[in-house]
C-alpha cells in the first residue's frame, strides 16, 4: 500500500476516535506529502474540511454522517460518484486534488473491518 493511503487510514482511524491531536499530526504528513501545487492544496482543502466537520459536529457534512452512522452502502456510493466525477476531463488540477482525498479517504472507510468508537467506553 502507498504511503499516502496508509496515512490516510491512520487519519480517518483517528477522525472515527475523535483523537483530534493524533488527526492533526496524520493531516500534517498528508500536507507535505501532496504538497503546495493546484492538485496539493484541493486535496489539503479536503482533509482539513473532514476534521473542521467533526470538530464542530457539523450534521449536514457527508463525513460526520459516516462516522456517526457506519453505512457502507452509502460510502460505497460516494465512492462511485467520486470516483466518476474525477474523470471528468474538465475538472481542475485542485478538484482533482479534493474528490482524490474523499476517493481515498472512503476507500479507507471501506477497508476497516470495524469502524467507529468501541460501543460502551466514553
Amino acid at each position: 500500500m502507498p504511503a499516502r493511503e496508509m496515512r490516510m487510514e491512520m487519519f480517518l482511524r483517528a477522525l472515527m476516535r475523535r483523537d483530534f491531536n493524533k488527526a492533526k499530526s496524520h493531516l500534517e504528513k498528508l500536507e507535505k506529502m501532496v504538497g503546495n501545487d493546484e492538485w496539493g492544496r484541493g486535496y489539503s482543502k479536503a482533509i482539513n474540511g473532514f476534521i473542521s466537520a467533526l470538530k464542530d459536529n457539523d450534521t449536514d457534512a457527508l463525513i460526520v454522517q459516516l462516522v456517526k452512522e457506519v453505512d457502507h452502502e452509502k460510502a460505497k456510493q460516494l465512492l462511485e460518484h467520486f470516483e466518476g466525477i474525477l474523470k471528468h476531463e474538465f475538472r481542475d488540477e485542485y478538484e482533482k486534488g479534493y474528490y482524490t482525498a474523499w476517493v481515498e479517504l472512503l476507500t479507507a472507510y471501506l477497508s476497516q473491518k470495524t469502524l467507529g468508537v468501541k460501543r460502551g467506553k466514553r
